[in-house]
C-alpha cells in the first residue's frame, strides 16, 4: 500500500492521475480492510469500556427480571386462552416474628418497686393492668473458655492390702480431637467456619484470637486443620465421592489456585481446584472440591474409571475427550454471555437490530421454557423440550449458519463458538435429567472465588488437600440446610468416639445428625412469595398447554 501511494503521487507530479485498473482494485481492498480494521478496533474499545465500567457479568438472574419479557417475546406466538386462577397464601403480617422464632428469647421484666406503686392523683394502689413490649436482638459474642478434663481413676483397697495385683479403673472421658493438643471440637470448628464459611485468613484469626486474650500462632491452626480434616474429615469426604459418581449425573467445573511450595513448580505457577456436583433432582446434595497440580484430563479420566452417565461442563476440550459412555452437555449459559458480551462491543443506537441481541432474544425463550418445566419429572421435560424446544434449538443453528458477520467481531466470535459447541449443546435433548446450563456448579465455585480474594494461596500441598476436604464438608452441608459450624463442631465431637461403619449416619442427611446443627426454615413472606412463585407457573404452564 505504501508502494502505491508513492507510485500515486510521483504520477500527480507528472500531471496525470490515471490509474489502472489492478491499483483501483487495490485502493479499494485496502480501504476495505482498514475500515474493518477500525470498526474491529471501536469494538474493542467498546467491550474493554464494558468489561472496565460494566457490571462484572451478564445481567441474568434478579437483574434480569426487568428485562424478561423483551428477552423472552415471541412476536408469532398466537395469544393464549384467559382462565382465572385463583390460589391462597399467608397474609404478609408478622414476618418479624417468623424470621425470629428459630430464637432463644430472653425476657426482662421492668416492673415499678412496691412502694411506687401508688396513684399519682388519689394514693391509692396501682394494680398492673398490662405489658407494653418492646424486641430487640442481643449479640453475644465468641468467648474463649479453658475446660478441663479431670477424669476420676480408681483402685481397691482389698487389693491394695491383700493381692499382689491393683487393678487400676479410669472414669470413662471423649477422645480429643487432637490428642496432646489444646484444640477441642469448638475451637477446631470455628477456626474452619471462620476461614473457609466467613472467609478470614488465619492470620486475621490470630489476630482475632490475641485480641480474646489466647496466643495461637496461623502455623497451630493451620496444623490442627490440617490433621482434623485427614483424620476425621477425609472418610466422609470419600464416602460422599463414592456416593456421587454412582449417580448418573455431575456437574463439572475446575478454577485457579496457587500453591507457594509445590515440588517441581514455580510458585506463581497456577494450580487447579476441581469441582463435582449433584444435578438439580438429586434427593442429596453433594459439592466436592478436589485440589490438582494442572487442569489436564488424566486424572479425571482415571476418577471417573467406568462412570456411565451424563456430564455438564463448559467448552473446555478436556471433557470433550472422555470416554464415549459419557455424554458431555454443554452449557447454554456460557453461549448466552458470549452474545450478551458481543452485544456491549455494539454501538448504542444499533444494539436494537442486531444480531447478538436477536440471539439473546431466541436463546430467552429457550431459558424461558426450562422455567416453566423445572418442576416436571425428568421423562414429562424430555417430552416437552421434544416437541417445543428442540426445534427451537434447530432454528437457532440454522439462523447463525445464514448470517454474514465478521468472523472477527464479538459476534463472530459468538457465532463460531456457538457452531463448535453445537454437538454439546444439544445433548441437553437427549435426557430429561440433563439442564440447560452449568450455574448449578458455577454457584458452587462463588465460595471458594471469595475466599481466595481473601487466603490468597495455599502454602502446601498438603493445605491444599485439606482445604479441598475442609470446603467439600461445609459446601454439602449448606446445601442440605446444615450450618456450618454446629455440623463441623458435631463431627468433631462424634468421629473420635465412633468406628467408619457409622459413616453414612453422619453425612449431612443422615438420621444422626442433630437437630440443632439445622438452619430453620423461613416463614412469613418467603413462604408467600413461594406461593405466589408456584401459581403464577402452574398459571403459565396451563396457557402453554
Amino acid at each position: 500500500m505504501g508502494y502505491l501511494c508513492y507510485h500515486i503521487s510521483m504520477k500527480k507530479e507528472m500531471g496525470t492521475v490515471v490509474l489502472t485498473q489492478s491499483e483501483y482494485d487495490e485502493i479499494q481492498a485496502s480501504i476495505v480492510r482498514l475500515e474493518a480494521l477500525v470498526k474491529y478496533y471501536e469494538e474493542q474499545f467498546r467491550l474493554s469500556r464494558s468489561r472496565r465500567f460494566g457490571p462484572s457479568s451478564e445481567i441474568s438472574g434478579q437483574l434480569g427480571l426487568f428485562d424478561e419479557a423483551e428477552n423472552t417475546i415471541v412476536p408469532d406466538l398466537p395469544e393464549p386462552e384467559l382462565e382465572e386462577v385463583t390460589y391462597t397464601r399467608r397474609k404478609r403480617i408478622a414476618k418479624r416474628e417468623d424470621d425470629l422464632s428459630s430464637l432463644p428469647v430472653e425476657v426482662v421484666e421492668h416492673t415499678l418497686p412496691e412502694e411506687e406503686q401508688i396513684c399519682p392523683e388519689c394514693g391509692g394502689d396501682l394494680h398492673e393492668m398490662g405489658h407494653d413490649t418492646r424486641r430487640e436482638l442481643k449479640v453475644i459474642p465468641a468467648k474463649v473458655v479453658v475446660v478441663e478434663h479431670n477424669r476420676a481413676v480408681y483402685s481397691c483397697r482389698n487389693c491394695e492390702k491383700n493381692n499382689d495385683h491393683v487393678p487400676i479403673v479410669k472414669a470413662p472421658t471423649p477422645e480429643p480431637v487432637i490428642k496432646g493438643s489444646l484444640a477441642s471440637p469448638s475451637a477446631v470448628a470455628y477456626i474452619m467456619a471462620q476461614k473457609y464459611v466467613m472467609c478470614a485468613p488465619l492470620y486475621r484469626q490470630e489476630k482475632d484470637w490475641g485480641r480474646q486474650g489466647v496466643t495461637i500462632s496461623r502455623q497451630t491452626m493451620a496444623n490442627w486443620v490440617i490433621r482434623c480434616a485427614e483424620d476425621w474429615l477425609l472418610p466422609l469426604y470419600m464416602r460422599m465421592f463414592a456416593i456421587l459418581f454412582g449417580l448418573g449425573v455431575i456437574h463439572m467445573d475446575e478454577t485457579v489456585v496457587q500453591v507457594l511450595r509445590e515440588p517441581g513448580k514455580a510458585a506463581t505457577t497456577a494450580s487447579y481446584m476441581w469441582l463435582y456436583r449433584t444435578s438439580g433432582d438429586a434427593d442429596r446434595h453433594i459439592v466436592l472440591f478436589e485440589y490438582q497440580p494442572d487442569r489436564t484430563g488424566k486424572h479425571l479420566a482415571a476418577l471417573l474409571g467406568e462412570f456411565k452417565g451424563i456430564i455438564h461442563t463448559d467448552g473446555y476440550a478436556v471433557y470433550h475427550k472422555l470416554s464415549p459412555e459419557i455424554t458431555i452437555v454443554g452449557c447454554w449459559v456460557h453461549l448466552r454471555r458470549k452474545f450478551s458480551d458481543a452485544l456491549k462491543s455494539i454501538p448504542t443506537e444499533q444494539k436494537a437490530n442486531s444480531v447478538a441481541q436477536e440471539a439473546i432474544r431466541k436463546l430467552g425463550y429457550l431459558f424461558h421454557l426450562e422455567e416453566l418445566w423445572q418442576d416436571l419429572s425428568p421423562q414429562e421435560r424430555y417430552t416437552r423440550r421434544q416437541y417445543e424446544s428442540k426445534p427451537l434449538a434447530d432454528a437457532f443453528f440454522e439462523w447463525i449458519q445464514t448470517l454474514n458477520v465478521l468472523p472477527q467481531s464479538a459476534t463472530g466470535k459468538a457465532i463460531n463458538y456457538a457452531l463448535n459447541q453445537r454437538k454439546w449443546l444439544m445433548n441437553v435433548f437427549h435426557d430429561g435429567r440433563a439442564e440447560l446450563s452449568n450455574n448449578r456448579i458455577e454457584n458452587s465455585v462463588r465460595p471458594f472465588a471469595i475466599g481466595r480474594k481473601n487466603w490468597l494461596f495455599c502454602n502446601t500441598v498438603q493445605g491444599a488437600h485439606a482445604s479441598a476436604v475442609v470446603y467439600s464438608i461445609i459446601e454439602t452441608a449448606k446445601e442440605n440446610g446444615l450450618k456450618p459450624f454446629e455440623y463441623l463442631e458435631f463431627l468433631f465431637e462424634t468421629l473420635p468416639n465412633t468406628t467408619t461403619s457409622g459413616l453414612d449416619s453422619l453425612l449431612p442427611w443422615g438420621e444422626a445428625v442433630p437437630d440443632h446443627c439445622r438452619m430453620s426454615k423461613k416463614g412469613g413472606l418467603q413462604d408467600a412469595k413461594t406461593e405466589d412463585r408456584a401459581s403464577f407457573h402452574d398459571g403459565v404452564r396451563s396457557k402453554v398447554s
